[in-house]
Formats: structure tokens, sequence, C-alpha cells
């Protein structure tokens, strides 16, 4: 396995299974590049490693992205994501699957996810085009919107001063940037969290709806924000985390990601 870190500028810290002659010496991978939560004021390890692991142990190639946060402001992070999709898509010698490249984000990551589906193709990004792209979304417990639902701290660290510049503040609330160039999406929310309310997964896939994207959404009715894996594997230091009901999201992602190519 290659298990190395990359600048590119910002930190990308890659999991490339090898190949060998005894299974499928040509085999080629998906690949998950993760954008960790944390409000855009840091990256969570709780949505990083433990979650690129469980990538990894299903066949596919994992990588976690530590994008620039605050005082980053936007499109910074945007703009280093963008640029970690198209690295990755460069990469044959890794066994990499060039049309299953997709970016799975936790909350303010998840933002950080859908940007980059909206705006892979507009001047915001420093090299649109089709090679930064993702082929997929997998949006957990995402922030998507900055109006009255919004997780407003997500917003005041990726806007700065901005924060208060109304037209900008609608560039980055991601329901009104939905079009039918946005690639499908998997998503996931709790109905009982109360710092990223459910309303933004729940109008953001309407509007993917209306658009004709494909989407697939799972609102579990118990949990708190921030679970990651919902398993003891990533419990917090507060000693919370564990939620039975919502264990499966990452059983169902895997299942989402291997059948992509029936739909995509």
């Amino acid at each position: 396995m290659i298990h190395t870190t990359i600048n590119l500028p910002a930190p990308l810290t890659v999991w490339i299974p090898d190949n060998s002659p005894e299974m499928n010496n040509d085999r080629t991978r998906p690949t998950v590049i993760i954008c960790p939560g944390g409000g855009y004021e840091f990256t969570s390890d709780r949505e990083a490693e433990p979650i690129a692991l469980n990538l990894v142990a299903a066949g596919c190639n994992a990588a976690v992205l530590r994008y620039s946060c605050k005082p980053a402001v936007f499109p910074q992070a945007l703009n280093e994501l963008a640029e970690s999709v198209s690295y990755i898509r460069s990469r044959a010698d890794w066994h990499v699957c060039s049309n299953l490249i997709f970016v799975m984000g936790f909350s303010a990551g998840a933002h950080l996810a859908a940007s980059l589906g909206s705006f892979w193709n507009k001047p915001i990004i420093n090299t649109p085009g089709p090679e930064v792209r993702p082929d997929g979304m997998i949006l957990c417990y995402p922030v998507i919107s900055s109006g009255p639902f919004a997780h407003q701290g997500s917003f005041t660290a990726l806007l700065g001063e901005q924060v208060l510049n109304q037209n900008l503040r609608d560039t980055v609330s991601l329901e009104n940037q939905v079009s039918k160039d946005i690639p499908p999406a998997f998503i996931w929310h709790t109905f009982e969290d109360e710092l990223v309310p459910v309303e933004n997964s729940l109008d953001y896939a309407r509007e993917l709806r209306r658009h004709d994207v494909p989407v697939e959404l799972h609102v579990y009715r118990r949990g708190k924000h921030g679970l990651s894996s919902a398993t003891a594997n990533t419990v917090n230091t507060k000693g919370w985390g564990i939620e039975t009901t919502c264990q499966n999201w990452l059983d169902m992602a895997i299942t989402w990601i291997n059948d992509f190519n029936r739909d995509s």
C-alpha cells in the first residue's frame, strides 16, 4: 500500500492499496477524497483516517484533504479540492479509475465537496474544466444554506470580513447553485441535528431532483451533529457519537459507489 502525504499545496494524505497478480494485477479502483468537517475552522480527525480506512477495506482508494480553514477564505479551499481531484485523476500508476473520483464531505467539509460539484466549470475555480469535476458527491450532514437554516459559524469562517456581503452569501448558499451539470449525490442527515438542521439536506435534494440530478437521500430519526461513522471507532472525547441506527450509512454509500456505473 502507498500511504503518503502530498502538498498540493494543501496536504493530501492518500491510502492506495497494492494490486496483486493473485487477484487482478490490472485492477483499477474508485477513489474517494474526504473533506473532514470543522466549521471551516479546522478539519476533524474523527472524520478523516477512520473513514479512509473503512473505504480502503471496501476496495477503494482513499484520500484525506486537510484544506485551508480560517483565516483562509472562499474560494481558497475550493481551489485546493479542485486541484486534488485533478491530481488524483492523473495518477494512473495508482490504479485510479479516472471516471470514478468521488468527493466525500462532513458538515462544512460537505459544503466544500458540494461547492466543487456546483463550481467545477465556473471561473471561481482557478482551472475550471472536466478534469476537476467529481463524478459523484457523498455529503454527510452537510452545511448547504446560508439562509434561515444556516450554520452561521461556518459561513463566518468561510467568508471572513465579507460575511455580510449578501451577493457572496447567496453564491455560497448551494441550494441556489444547482444545475443539470452537478454530479450525482448521496446524502445523509439526522432529524435531530440541531447544529446543522436537516432542512439543509432536504432543500438541496429537492433542488437536485428539480434539475434531474440523481440523488439518494437518507434521513435518520436519531443522532446529534457530527456522528462520523456513528460507531465506537469515532466516539469523541465527550463520550458521545455512537448511534446504532445510523451506522449503516457507510455501507450504503459504498454500495452506491459500486453501483455507480449503472446510472452515471
